[in-house]
């Protein structure tokens, strides 16, 4: 799988800890893959991402803001079946998996 499968806006949809009215509080929950870059936003969590990109996945580091404090972690996502599946970890703290669809 080439990082083409990866490049847009995904929508996130489901969480193992939220439902998608929470993830939606602000605006719609949604992950981007711009080439080595991308950003995403869901409840009150803004990151820019460096991404890379291995045969089946991508990998990512991350930077931004919880609320207003700064937060940083990374994560990795897959594309299986049309969907994008990945999961997200804030450095010293907590760590998710996603499910998202291409918008």
């Amino acid at each position: 799988m080439n990082m083409n499968a990866f490049q847009g806006s995904w929508e996130i949809i489901e969480t193992e800890m939220w439902d998608k009215k929470d993830l939606d509080m602000t605006e719609t929950a949604y992950i981007l893959f711009d080439g080595a870059t991308g950003n995403f936003h869901f409840l009150c969590v803004d990151g820019q991402m460096e991404v890379e990109y291995t045969d089946e996945r991508a990998e990512f580091s991350w930077t931004g803001h919880d609320e207003n404090d700064p937060a940083c972690g990374r994560g990795w996502a897959v594309v299986d079946e049309g969907k994008l599946h990945g999961k997200i970890y804030f450095h010293h703290s907590d760590d998710f998996t996603f499910i998202a669809t291409k918008m």
